[in-house]
């Protein structure tokens, strides 16, 4: 059987759409274990992105910070931390938070100290309070930037989400993990097809987003 025939067989097999291994569940199951670790990833990233961005300062150090988060294996961090703390979900949560920070983090500095300082100046000159400054000027200009670290990160989380399966959760990764133990490739392509689609609409999903939220001025300029 070829490519195509796989993934033919793999979704038009009833049996593969009922049950609490069925694709509903899993999809549910993987979207939940990303949105949970991109969340915590946002929530950390985020607000020092922000901060050090407007001041201008930790540009070198945040740099470094991404590098060796880049430079982390995610299963193997996995299988440390699992060692450490058993299983779970919480031992996912950090390799996949770990690998969403660097992006959202870098990104969110780069697009706040690469926003105009003429406007930033003026808020300052008419003695606006610096979090304004923050949230009134230079976020709106920085936010196409600051959704791209976003979207690039949750498309990696989505990617790698599959490694749940490794410690005896669910996801997607179950129908890949399965189906290698089991050699039923059609199940191993249907998986691995479920994930790309997902990436793809994750993709989607922050197109619609940041259409949405960024001024067309913004998004013409950017």
């Amino acid at each position: 059987m070829n490519l195509l025939q796989f993934v033919h067989a793999f979704f038009g097999d009833g049996s593969h759409w009922h049950g609490y291994d069925g694709i509903p569940t899993r999809v549910l199951e993987h979207v939940r274990y990303s949105l949970e670790a991109l969340a915590l990833a946002a929530a950390i990233g985020l607000p020092v992105g922000l901060v050090t961005g407007h001041y201008g300062r930790g540009g070198n150090a945040l740099a470094l910070l991404a590098t060796a988060g880049r430079a982390l294996p995610t299963f193997g961090l996995l299988v440390l931390v699992v060692t450490w703390l058993g299983f779970g979900l919480g031992p996912v949560m950090i390799p996949l938070v770990v690998l969403a920070v660097p992006p959202i983090l870098v990104t969110t500095y780069e697009a706040v100290r690469s926003v105009d300082p003429a406007p930033v100046d003026a808020a300052r000159g008419m003695g606006m309070p610096e979090p304004r400054i923050l949230f009134q000027v230079e976020l709106p200009v920085a936010l196409t930037l600051i959704l791209g670290g976003l979207r690039s990160a949750a498309v990696q989380i989505v990617s790698t989400a599959t490694i749940a399966a490794y410690v005896g959760l669910g996801g997607l990764g179950r129908y890949i993990i399965d189906g290698l133990y089991q050699r039923n490739y059609e199940k191993v392509v249907g998986g691995a097809t479920l994930v790309a689609a997902l990436a793809l609409a994750t993709l989607a999903v922050f197109w619609a987003v940041a259409r949405l939220t960024v001024s067309p001025g913004v998004r013409r300029g950017t």
